[in-house]
């Protein structure tokens, strides 16, 4: 069943289509990619003549901002909940324990912790299991809570298969959710000169490695130490995983950045990079869509060779993918799931 769409929920969507952006750096400027697409046919895509008014409207206020501006102007707009209904809500299956408001002592705002356990958890007392931690944990698993329901990541139905083809090691998976309009604050090391907001990714780091994972450890048979422990994010999530996985390379061994926000704070987690004295001990996961837009892919590469030029190996510690096709997107990013997990837990 396809989901039902109120006007709200109309009108956000087109902008997120809409603002598939292509920036032109040296005018400062970009270019809308996808304004065509507001009005494609398709399921719960038939914008009235009133609604689709109002999407050119929001995507023409944004449209003069300079890179960065627009950049944030992207994650600003993922983060109201759309209005959107379903008819039938799918349920998640799987071997899942909830964490209902999980409080921490570093952050004003609760959020759910969903964790996944493998195949085979509730009946082998005596196995413990590596851990991989993953942010906006409500767009992983459950089609229902997903920012566009219908569209997660589909993480454990793969998770489940490549365990069962004996293609990586079974692993605890923790969908740790963001918290709204805060999220931009959490996944941030620095506050935009622009907008003044983010910087508090210092802050999360505290709870993940002095709140949240004491208590998966004590709560789960994880296998506790930095070899078995990963950390992982899209976008923003992206740019807090390597943050953090830089911050605690004795936590955190293993790091998915998918599609990470290079540009936040005027590119600075390239100079959190060449600032290293030494290189971490670390496993590294990092790829970008050719679709993504702006100097995404060009910052990306920058990316991968500064981490290059602290000593990691292509193929070795660092695998570096630019996806054919891809785009900023949910759905994009679950087509990756696979091969991530497999590069970083393999059999």
């Amino acid at each position: 069943m396809h989901p039902r769409v109120n006007l709200r929920g109309q009108v956000w969507r087109a902008v997120i289509i809409a603002m598939k952006f292509e920036i032109d750096h040296s005018q400062d400027s970009f270019t809308i990619e996808a304004a065509s697409e507001i009005n494609e046919p398709g399921p719960g895509n038939n914008l009235s003549e009133a609604e689709t008014l109002e999407a050119e409207t929001l995507t023409d206020a944004v449209s003069p901002l300079t890179e960065a501006a627009s950049s944030l102007a992207v994650e600003l707009l993922w983060q109201p909940e759309p209005q959107i209904v379903l008819d039938e809500p799918p349920a998640r299956t799987g071997n899942f324990r909830a964490h209902k408001n999980f409080h921490s002592a570093f952050l004003a705002h609760d959020r759910d912790v969903l964790v996944y356990l493998p195949p085979g958890y509730d009946a082998g007392a005596g196995q413990h299991y590596p851990v991989l931690y993953l942010h906006d944990g409500q767009n992983l698993f459950d089609p229902a809570t997903a920012f566009i329901p219908g569209q997660d990541w589909h993480f454990h139905q793969t998770a489940e298969a490549l365990i069962a083809a004996e293609a990586i090691e079974p692993l605890i998976i923790v969908g740790i959710y963001n918290t709204g309009t805060h999220r931009i604050d959490e996944y941030t090391p620095v506050k935009d000169t622009l907008s003044k907001i983010g910087g508090q990714a210092d802050r999360y780091g505290r709870m993940l490695v002095e709140e949240l994972k004491p208590l998966i450890d004590a709560e789960y048979r994880t296998l506790p130490n930095t070899a078995n422990t990963g950390l992982g994010g899209s976008s923003l999530g992206g740019l807090v995983t390597l943050y953090l996985g830089l911050k605690y390379p004795h936590v955190f061994g293993k790091l998915a950045v998918i599609s990470p926000a290079i540009w936040w704070g005027r590119r600075i987690i390239l100079r959190y990079v060449h600032a290293l004295r030494t290189k971490p001990e670390l496993r590294i996961w990092l790829d970008m869509g050719t679709h993504e837009g702006g100097n995404t892919l060009r910052d990306a590469a920058l990316l991968r060779d500064a981490l290059i030029a602290r000593g990691f190996k292509l193929e070795d510690d660092l695998k570096y993918l630019e996806v054919a096709g891809a785009h900023h997107s949910e759905q994009d990013w679950a087509q990756r799931v696979a091969p991530i997990l497999s590069y970083l837990f393999p059999r």
